[in-house]
C-alpha cells in the first residue's frame, strides 16, 4: 500500500532528468572531465587557500612553506585512504580482484577512509618537520568542509547516493533506483542534506570556534569539534539515505547503516578530544605570525 502511494505521488515531483544535470563537465571525445573530479580539485584548492588564511594568524603551528607539502601529503591520504576505506568497509569482495581496486574512475570512495588516510599523512608530515601534528590537524579540520560540500554536490549531479522514498515537496525522482520495470518513487535528496550539514553548517561551527574563541590554542579541540560535528550530521542524515545494496543485511540485523557504525568512533573520539583539550594547552610559540600566545 505504501509503495503504491509513493509511486503515485512521484508523478507530481521533480524528475532528476528534468534538471539537465550531467556527470561529465567537459568532453573532448578522447578526454572527459567529470564534476566529481572537479569537486575534489575545488575542495583541495579552496581548502589550501583557506589554510593559508588561518596560518597568517598568531600562533600558527606551521609556516606557509609547510602548507605546500601538506597539500601533497593530504591529497595522497584522501585518495589512497578513501579508496582503501571503501574497499574494506563497503566492498571487501574487491580484494579478490586487485585490478578493480585501482579503477578509481569507476567510483567508490569512503570519507571515513579518507579521514584515516589524511591523519596518517599529517602525522608523517609533522614528524618530518618537527611539528605538533595535533595542532596541524586542528587547522586542517577547519578546511575539510569545503571538500565535503563540493563532494556531496557532485554526488547529487551524478544522481547517486540518493535517499529513501519520501512524499515531500522537495523529493526527487532519481533514475535507476529500483529494478527495471518498477515505478521509480520520489526520494529524499540526501546528498543535498549532507552538503548543507557536513559542508555549510560544519564550516560555520568551525569558523566560529577558530575566529571567535581560543580553541586553536587548545591542541585537539578543533579536530574534536570536527569529528563530533561530522559524526552527528552524518549519523542523522543516514536515517534518510538509502543503504548500499550490498549492505542492506547490516541494516536489517542492527538497525544502523555502515556509515552510522563508522561515525560512532568519530563521535566518541571527538568528545574525548574536546573534553581533554584544555589540559593540552601550553604556551604557543608561533612558527608563522608574529605573536606569542600564552
Amino acid at each position: 500500500m505504501l509503495s503504491t502511494l509513493l509511486a503515485a505521488a512521484a508523478g507530481s515531483h521533480i524528475r532528476f532528468q528534468d534538471l539537465g544535470l550531467d556527470p561529465v563537465a567537459l568532453s573532448l571525445g578522447f578526454f572527459t572531465i567529470k564534476w566529481y573530479s572537479l569537486a575534489y580539485i575545488a575542495g583541495i584548492l579552496i581548502g589550501w587557500w583557506y589554510l593559508l588564511k588561518l596560518l597568517d594568524q598568531p600562533g600558527a603551528p606551521m609556516a606557509r612553506r609547510h602548507a605546500d607539502d601538506l597539500v601533497f601529503y593530504a591529497t595522497l591520504g584522501i585518495i589512497l585512504g578513501g579508496r582503501l576505506g571503501y574497499v574494506l568497509f563497503y566492498a571487501p569482495d574487491m580484494l579478490t580482484r586487485p585490478i578493480q581496486v585501482l579503477k578509481l574512475w569507476d567510483g567508490g570512495m569512503s570519507f571515513h577512509g579518507g579521514v584515516i588516510g589524511t591523519t596518517i599523512a599529517i602525522i608523517l608530515l609533522a614528524r618530518r618537520h618537527g611539528l605538533n601534528w595535533l595542532r596541524v590537524h586542528d587547522y586542517v579540520a577547519c578546511c575539510v568542509p569545503f571538500g565535503l560540500f563540493f563532494g556531496r554536490l557532485a554526488n547529487f549531479v551524478n544522481g547517486e547516493l540518493w535517499g529513501k522514498p519520501a512524499d515531500l515537496p522537495w523529493a526527487i525522482v532519481f533514475r535507476n533506483t529500483v529494478e527495471p520495470g518498477m515505478i521509480e518513487p520520489a526520494r529524499h535528496p540526501s546528498q543535498l542534506y549532507e552538503a548543507g550539514l557536513e559542508g555549510i553548517l560544519l564550516f560555520v561551527v568551525l569558523w566560529f570556534f577558530f575566529w571567535r574563541s581560543d580553541s586553536r590554542y587548545q591542541p585537539g579541540k578543533l579536530t574534536g569539534i570536527f569529528l563530533l560535528g561530522y559524526g552527528l550530521c552524518r549519523f542523522f542524515v543516514e536515517f534518510f539515505r538509502e543503504p548500499d545494496r550490498q549492505l542492506v543485511w547490516l541494516v536489517e540485523q542492527t538497525g544502523l547503516h555502515m556509515g552510522q557504525w563508522l561515525c560512532l568512533p568519530m563521535i566518541a573520539g571527538g568528545v574525548y578530544l574536546i573534553g581533554t583539550s584544555k589540559r593540552r594547552r601550553q604556551r604557543v610559540e608561533p612558527i608563522a605570525g608574529s605573536e606569542s600566545v600564552a
